[in-house]
């Protein structure tokens, strides 16, 4: 809201820039003494956290930006280069992925709390459709930046979604088709499609920047909305945002900060898909496309609609139909708190918004399909339907006379470090505990699901086993990577390279820890092909350190031919590319049996408890004896497993040792401060309290 500038300069250079340039002026008078609502709440932090995310956004964005190839033959490289050989390149690589997912995370939390308590009513509706703006450019970008990786399961997306413009040659003949063909730059994605999706993913930030800037602008304007939904009536009811919410906003964003290293340092993979492990292949589609979990409800809903055109029109009008909330919205009253029927409907609004996220994560099929349709119903039927029609019949709450009433009341208000909260009845904490509850199920229904199949005999057969680099203080055994990488080297690396390795990784800290004259060593024993020479012709020579793995195979084509048609995989990422990662590797080397009886096995391939399908056209590997060990361990099968699947652990993620320790100490770094600026909250908001008992008792 506008208030009289306060700001008074304190010297002669500050005198001398506020005539020109006010710069200071305006950051004291629109951050720090700000008139705040008094009765703001733990929802209205996630503003301030949004910005400090976008700032983490752009700021590893850009690094990365440095060291990433544009082209496809050298992006899915060089991301996984940025993370072996930049320094601290896994931390900025995985602090930008995870930290999409936070943004996300944190501006659906923020628009839910604008939903509820009607922060896009009058006169804020200008403020609202500009963060609606700024979803829509988020979305944009985290598609795009989810594309650079050129992994199977982002180049695919890539070509369904944008493929999807082609639907508008239902309305005009050619204009679908001849758009999707300017996007990609060509007949199909490639080259010149990764190369605009990567310079407008640079882009955009700063578009959002600016937006963000118009943002808090229209925020100042008329001032921020409250729980109640009240205006700001006298100057009692508002306090400036510093000291009071500066740092009660600090204090949530450490908090916040904690999901986030917990995510980054020990699970940056958790929320991703293990198929953009997998470099892109244009002639292999994936067996179920999905995107990255924040499309998900919005993937749902284009999946529910069977037609095309209307499912291109249902995706992109879930978004837009945001923009005309505060106008569909009949109601008087701002905050659903005092909505008693508009209520139950709004949470389960956001039941059916996480629903769709889970259904957009499965198969559009069987009652998956049905319920993706009635939860595309009912979020459409939610803004067109119930929020016009509710608004004009119900009957709300009685309101409080002002803000300042709400938090203080009649009686004094007791000295506490916290502004006193409207009473909730029990019953209303039902729909919350119904949210939890359907989340809890999305979460657990996929893992019974595999659970079920394994029983049944159709699924595969993968069980837990323990790792000594299991988070959150896993370290490698150096001597089982030692033994892991011998079984490599006698038994895989006949048919399977690993072309991101080289010979001097093996004496890196973290990974096996060979000495640099055994590295050198085992990388001679490796005749190189290198040249030209002073001739022109091309010679071989025994490998070097700096050397990378030599691949058994020349090329793809002389691999598929050794091996009846099928191309052995590249190992280097092979631990993140497979849904279960090593505990998956160790089921898959363990898992060969005779298959049971009735089962149709074709011809030339094995059975494979763990594999899908339980077919599979690699050979059993491993026998007992086939690779002699000289430490006592004892030459089996499960140990071979054991083994190599820690190698190849250790190959997919050779930094893995100092990310745990670098997570413990941020991990305690944050709870600490955490801890530090809740009594500090404390404090600065007891003041306050004092105040106003003083106050109301004079």
């Amino acid at each position: 809201m506008s208030h009289p500038s306060t700001y008074q300069p304190a010297s002669g250079i500050e005198k001398w820039l506020d005539t020109r340039l006010p710069f200071p002026r305006v950051m004291h008078d629109q951050f720090l003494v700000f008139p705040t609502p008094r009765n703001l709440n733990y929802w209205w932090t996630f503003g301030g956290i949004l910005t400090f995310m976008l700032a983490v956004q752009m700021a590893t964005g850009i690094v990365l930006a440095m060291h990433y190839v544009p082209t496809p033959e050298g992006a899915f490289d060089s991301v996984e280069k940025i993370m072996r050989d930049v320094n601290w390149g896994w931390l900025l690589r995985y602090g930008h992925a995870v930290g999409a997912s936070m943004f996300f995370l944190a501006v659906y939390i923020h628009s839910f709390r604008g939903l509820y308590y009607g922060s896009y009513k009058a006169p804020r509706e200008v403020l609202w459709i500009l963060g609606v703006v700024i979803l829509l450019l988020m979305i944009a970008t985290a598609f795009m930046g989810y594309s650079l990786v050129w992994g199977q399961m982002s180049f695919w997306a890539v070509t369904v979604i944008t493929n999807l413009f082609s639907s508008l040659d239902s309305l005009i003949p050619g204009l679908g088709t001849t758009l999707v063909e300017w996007i990609w730059g060509g007949f199909s994605v490639g080259g010149p499609t990764l190369n605009r999706l990567y310079a407008l993913h640079y882009l955009f930030p700063f578009v959002i920047a600016g937006v963000v800037i118009l943002h808090i602008w229209a925020l100042h304007v008329p001032g921020n909305n409250n729980p109640t939904g009240v205006d700001v009536k006298t100057a009692k009811d508002t306090i400036p945002f510093h000291p009071y919410y500066t740092i009660k906003d600090g204090f949530a964003l450490v908090l916040f900060l904690l999901l986030f290293a917990v995510l980054l340092f020990y699970a940056p993979n958790l929320l991703g898909h293990a198929d953009n492990y997998i470099p892109a292949n244009p002639l292999q589609t994936p067996p179920h496309i999905v995107p990255e979990w924040y499309f998900l409800p919005f993937y749902a809903i284009l999946r529910a609609i069977p037609n095309k055109l209307f499912g291109v029109i249902g995706l992109l009008g879930s978004i837009g139909v945001l923009v005309f909330i505060p106008w569909l919205d009949t109601s008087r009253i701002r905050s659903t708190s005092y909505r008693p029927i508009y209520k139950w409907f709004f949470w389960l609004f956001v039941i059916t918004c996480l629903g769709l996220g889970y259904l957009g994560s499965q198969a559009p099929e069987g009652w998956y399909l049905f319920f993706g349709r009635l939860a595309t119903f009912y979020y459409f039927a939610f803004f067109l339907l119930i929020m016009p029609i509710v608004g004009l019949i119900e009957r709300p709450k009685k309101l409080p006379g002002s803000i300042t009433q709400s938090v203080l009341g009649s009686e004094p208000p007791p000295v506490s470090s916290e502004p006193v909260r409207e009473g909730v009845a029990p019953w209303h904490a039902f729909p919350v505990a119904a949210l939890l509850a359907l989340a809890s199920v999305s979460l657990l229904l996929p893992a019974a699901a595999l659970a079920e199949e394994a029983a049944n005999g159709h699924g595969p057969v993968i069980k837990a086993q323990e790792w000594s680099f299991a988070p959150p203080f896993g370290s490698f055994d150096q001597a089982q990577l030692q033994r892991g990488y011998r079984v490599y080297k006698e038994i895989c690396a006949n048919c399977h390279s690993m072309r991101l390795l080289s010979y001097r990784n093996l004496a890196e800290p973290g990974g096996p820890h060979f000495s640099p004259k055994a590295v050198e060593t085992l990388a001679a024993q490796a005749q190189v092909t290198d040249g030209p020479d002073d001739k022109g012709q091309m010679f071989h020579r025994p490998g070097r350190a700096s050397d990378a793995f030599r691949s058994p195979f020349a090329n793809d084509q002389a691999a598929r031919a050794a091996n009846s048609g099928a191309l052995p995989p590249d190992l280097s990422v092979i631990a993140k590319a497979r849904p279960g990662g090593p505990d998956f590797l160790y089921a898959l080397l363990t898992g060969y049996q005779q298959p049971p009886a009735g089962f149709d096995l074709t011809q030339g391939m094995h059975y494979n408890a763990a594999f899908p399908g339980h077919q599979i056209a690699m050979p059993n590997p491993l026998v007992d004896g086939a690779v002699p060990y000289t430490d006592g361990t004892k030459p089996t099968v499960d140990n071979y497993a054991k083994d190599v699947t820690a190698f190849l652990m250790w190959s997919a993620e050779p930094k893995l040792e100092e990310r745990h320790k670098i997570g413990a100490r941020v991990m305690i770094f944050l709870l600490v401060f955490a801890v530090i600026m809740y009594f500090a909250k404390r404090a600065v908001w007891a003041r306050l309290h004092r105040h106003d008992h003083e106050a109301h008792t004079a």
